[in-house]
């Protein structure tokens, strides 16, 4: 096989993202995998995902979901429909033998992410998890700090996903404010990839203690969602916030190391500050997703007078998927952490083996969620054996 033939459920926001990624692979990582071909794109309305598909440049566009699943000439699903579509669309696919990418997370809840895996599993089909901030130069760097040694035993890894686009109370309520769709609020949406960054670059954890909190409890309901962005009536009918718009939580790793994690959408004048440092005896590092090429080292036994964090651009042929692109000192964005995901499935299947991270990556995430849900409800630590 030289290509996968894609199928892809979903066509805003992470839909534009992947369409993106499958296009630019070919161009800047010629021979390093499998090409993605764009077969056919699914949406419910046939105008706007027949719009989508002419713009983002799939051959097709279909309305059911079933039958995208069910055709011969499809090789993988893509689906970055909402959180509560992942596990019927997932479940179908393994059954039609497809291979399969999920965007985060997995489900909605950890049982049903545990049934995504195993009906994966069972069938020997690839699996994929959308946890794309993995896939930064930057983030990798650090990876590879850590993994070598360079900061010694690690004592503290604390994260926080800040952002402000609901602060408006006017603001509509969006699915991703409804638990029967989403599963959680900020902690699902934002804490999850903090979780999966933890897990990559520290370890498991052993257990959690939380507290969260939901500011507006009702908003105008919906007449036009789009990605993050809504439009409403003012004066309008209302609906229940029914998820958190506020979480945070401790964690204790299981090497000893100690862990606190923010995640809101409150926090004003924060656009999308997803952050990260990590302290060791040797050394530390801090990342900060806003300013993604960048990455601040600091190391112990530096001279005493010049001790302190440096800023490493990581656009150097030296650090991860770099040379594909532009000279050093040519920063990259967003997107193209989704190329880099892709170029991971697409080389993983080539290669016969599991793309990483994938659907053990999303139980284990949505173990945790769940555990910090759990000690909210019943304030004490939760110990992730019990989930």
């Amino acid at each position: 096989m030289e290509k996968v033939r894609i199928g892809m459920v979903g066509y805003k926001f992470m839909g534009k993202a992947h369409s993106n990624a499958y296009r630019a692979l070919p161009m800047f990582f010629p021979g390093s995998g499998l090409k993605p071909e764009m077969t056919a794109i699914c949406g419910r309305d046939p105008e706007a995902v027949q719009e989508a598909a002419d713009r983002f440049g799939w051959s097709g566009a279909v309305t059911d979901w079933r039958k995208l699943v069910g055709r011969e000439d499809i090789d993988l699903i893509d689906i970055n429909a909402p959180s509560d579509a992942h596990k019927e669309i997932a479940l179908a696919a393994a059954a039609a033998g497809k291979h399969i990418f999920c965007e985060k997370p997995l489900a909605l809840t950890l049982e049903d992410s545990r049934e995504m895996l195993r009906a994966a599993e069972q069938v020997g089909v690839k699996h994929m998890i959308g946890f794309n901030y993995r896939f930064s130069p930057a983030v990798k760097l650090a990876k590879k700090l850590v993994d070598s040694g360079r900061l010694g035993q690690i004592y503290h890894f604390r994260a926080f996903f800040l952002q402000d686009w609901i602060m408006d109370p006017e603001f509509p309520l969006v699915w991703r404010l409804q638990k029967e769709i989403a599963g959680s609020g900020s902690l699902g949406d934002l804490g999850a990839h903090l979780i999966d960054l933890a897990h990559y670059l520290v370890g498991d954890m052993e257990e959690v203690i939380g507290t969260s909190q939901t500011f507006i409890k009702e908003r105008p309901l919906a007449d036009n969602m789009t990605g993050l962005t809504a439009k409403g009536s003012s004066g309008g009918p209302m609906g229940k916030v029914t998820v958190d718009d506020a979480t945070t939580f401790l964690t204790r790793f299981e090497n000893g190391a100690l862990g606190l994690f923010e995640a809101t959408r409150f926090a004003a004048g924060h656009r999308s500050t997803n952050s990260f440092e990590i302290n060791g005896s040797k050394g530390s590092v801090r990342f900060d997703f806003e300013r993604m090429n960048e990455l601040e080292v600091y190391f112990t036994d530096d001279a005493e007078d010049v001790q302190g964090f440096r800023r490493v651009l990581a656009t150097d042929a030296a650090h991860e998927y770099a040379e594909a692109w532009w000279p050093a000192g040519h920063t990259i964005g967003f997107e193209h952490t989704f190329t880099h995901e892709m170029l991971e499935l697409m080389q993983a299947i080539q290669e016969d083996r599991q793309p990483s991270p994938n659907f053990h990556d999303g139980v284990k995430c949505q173990a945790v969620l769940e555990a910090v849900e759990r000690s909210v409800d019943e304030r004490r630590w939760v110990k992730l054996k019990e989930m």
